[in-house]
């Protein structure tokens, strides 16, 4: 089982080649290409988007040529990476909601086949306080699924719904795709539709913690639904994108998120792809001239799990 991170404040587009020999020599052998930091959603929550995507593919291919080289020479696999989000702005423009659907998904697709990614992660809509229930929400979200899913299957990609937060009045509760049960039938439909694994899940886990999730009975129902994960820790308030076993619930130090939980559900899913964490943030908490050690702590983690799956 291999051991992956983020490449956000570590490959960086002057010098990608330098990025990936970092995460390399801290013990990563795969990557999860950060393509949501080229647009982000500050920005477009705030109804502004800037030009990227407006390059053509070919534009697009050449920008991240030097990624994808250095990537090779580092022998780090790009094994998934994260679709700009949100690809549906509640109260957005016309314009800016075509321009995502129609300009931002599909080029992603095809960045995501240049780098010979076998997986992309897209944030379900928002949508059930506008729509009036979860249902509704997700035959908008199935629509938009339908419309990448041919390119999709042509390109050998799998696309992976993730399980995610919601805020309403102050509280944090849940957001799209958090029902197992749901999300394994809705997968299974659509790949009986088109005849290929074009849906599968991404499990997040700081998301789930969250919201209360039970780690191991939701894993555990996806099976071998589940093709990635955004592994990272919180404090059970707010999504904060640390390392593992960073919080405590109590002086006894026991551990906010359920990692045992995690490692049962890794297990009772059969889950055998990367064990990527999603800590980005880290990376800017301390001092720049820790960061090598904060990655190699963080593979260090991804270790202990692999070696507690083998016991």
């Amino acid at each position: 089982m291999r051991i992956g991170v983020q490449t956000k404040n570590v490959v960086y587009d002057d010098r990608p080649e330098d990025g990936f020999r970092r995460l390399k020599q801290a013990g990563f052998s795969c990557a999860d290409f950060s393509l949501n930091g080229y647009l982000t959603n500050i920005s477009l929550y705030q109804g502004e988007r800037n030009a990227f995507f407006d390059k053509s593919i070919q534009e697009l291919e050449q920008y991240f040529a030097p990624h994808k080289l250095g990537a090779a020479k580092a022998a780090i696999e790009i094994n998934q990476m994260h679709m700009p989000y949100p690809n549906y702005v509640p109260g957005g423009t016309r314009e800016l909601n075509a321009y995502l659907r129609e300009v931002v998904a599909p080029k992603s697709l095809q960045v995501c086949a240049y780098f010979g990614c076998p997986h992309i992660v897209v944030h379900g809509f928002k949508l059930a306080h506008f729509l009036g229930s979860e249902e509704e929400e997700w035959n908008v979200m199935e629509q938009f699924l339908d419309f990448l899913a041919p390119m999709a299957k042509e390109m050998g990609i799998t696309i992976c719904i993730e399980n995610l937060y919601e805020s309403t009045g102050g509280h944090i509760v849940e957001g799209p795709c958090c029902d197992a049960g749901k999300a394994a039938e809705r997968i299974d439909r659509m790949n009986d539709r088109y005849h290929a694994e074009v849906l599968g899940f991404c499990f997040d886990t700081g998301h789930a913690n969250l919201v209360g999730l039970d780690f191991e009975s939701f894993m555990t129902v996806l099976g071998p639904r589940l093709k990635v994960l955004h592994i990272h820790d919180n404090d059970g308030v707010a999504d904060l994108h640390q390392i593992p076993y960073t919080f405590a619930r109590s002086r006894e130090n026991k551990a906010s998120t359920d990692w045992e939980g995690f490692i049962r559900g890794l297990r009772g899913s059969g889950f055998g792809g990367t064990l990527s964490f999603e800590t980005a943030p880290v990376l800017t908490a301390f001092p720049e001239g820790m960061k090598d050690e904060v990655l190699a702590f963080v593979a260090g983690i991804g270790r202990h799990f692999r070696r507690a799956l083998s016991d």
